[in-house]
C-alpha cells in the first residue's frame, strides 16, 4: 500500500537506480503515471516525458480493456477478450478510432504536437501507476519498441500478477514493487489516488528539466 502517486514514485526510483548511469529516458503514461514518472526522473537525473496510450474498453464496461492504442496508430488487441465479449468488427473500429482521435488531442495538448524525441538506442523506462489488465502498458512498448529502443524497461509500483506475468515477455526488463494476491484494482493499493486533469500533466511536462 502507499500513500500516494509521490510516494510510490519514490520508492520506484530506489529500485531503479541502477539505471542512472545508462542515460535512461523516463516515458510516463498519463495521467496516473506522471507523478510517478517525475520521481523517478529527478532521482535519476533522466530526462521526462509523456507516452500517450489509450486502452480500449469494452462497449458495456469502458473500464474493462480489451486492448489498447498508442501514438504512431499502434494497436494491442486481446482476441480472446473480444470473442467473449462477443464485440463486432465495425463496434471495434469505432472504438479504436475514438481512441486515436483522443491520443492525437493529447499529443497536442501534452506537447503542442511534438512527437516524441529519438529514444533509438536508447534505455527506455516506461512507468505507470500501476498494472490491472495491462493491456496499455502492452501498447506503450509496443510503440517504444517500433521507435528501436535499445533496452525497454516497465516499471510500476503495484499490479496484478497476471498481467505482471504476461507483460514480462513483452520487454527486457518488468520492475514491480508490489503485486496484492488480491489486487481489485489500482486505486485500491493507494491511500491517496486523485483524479489528475491535462493541466497536471502539462505542469510536470514544463516544470521537468
Amino acid at each position: 500500500m502507499f500513500t500516494d502517486r509521490r510516494h510510490a514514485g519514490r520508492e520506484l526510483a530506489r529500485a531503479l537506480h541502477r539505471f542512472a548511469t545508462s542515460n535512461p529516458i523516463i516515458l510516463a503514461l498519463p495521467r496516473g503515471g506522471v507523478p510517478i514518472g517525475e520521481e523517478v526522473a529527478r532521482a535519476l537525473g533522466a530526462d521526462l516525458d509523456v507516452l500517450i496510450v489509450r486502452k480500449l474498453g469494452a462497449p458495456t464496461n469502458p473500464e474493462f480493456a480489451f486492448g489498447a492504442v498508442g501514438e504512431g496508430r499502434t494497436v494491442v488487441i486481446d482476441d480472446q477478450i473480444v470473442r467473449d465479449l462477443r464485440i463486432d468488427d465495425a463496434r471495434r473500429d469505432r472504438i479504436i478510432t475514438a481512441a486515436t482521435s483522443e491520443i492525437e488531442r493529447r499529443v497536442d495538448v501534452y506537447r503542442h504536437g511534438r512527437e516524441l524525441p529519438s529514444l533509438q538506442g536508447r534505455t527506455v523506462i516506461i512507468v505507470d501507476d500501476g498494472l490491472a489488465t495491462g493491456s496499455t502498458a502492452a501498447a506503450g512498448i509496443e510503440v517504444v519498441r517500433s521507435l528501436e529502443a535499445a533496452h525497454i524497461v516497465l516499471a510500476v509500483p503495484t499490479g496484478s500478477s497476471q498481467a505482471v506475468n504476461a507483460l514480462r515477455q513483452r520487454c527486457e526488463e518488468l520492475v514491480c514493487l508490489e503485486e496484492p494476491p488480491l489486487f481489485g484494482s489500482v486505486g485500491a493499493q493507494y491511500e491517496s489516488f486523485p483524479q489528475l486533469s491535462d493541466a497536471d500533466v502539462t505542469l510536470a511536462l514544463q516544470s521537468s528539466p
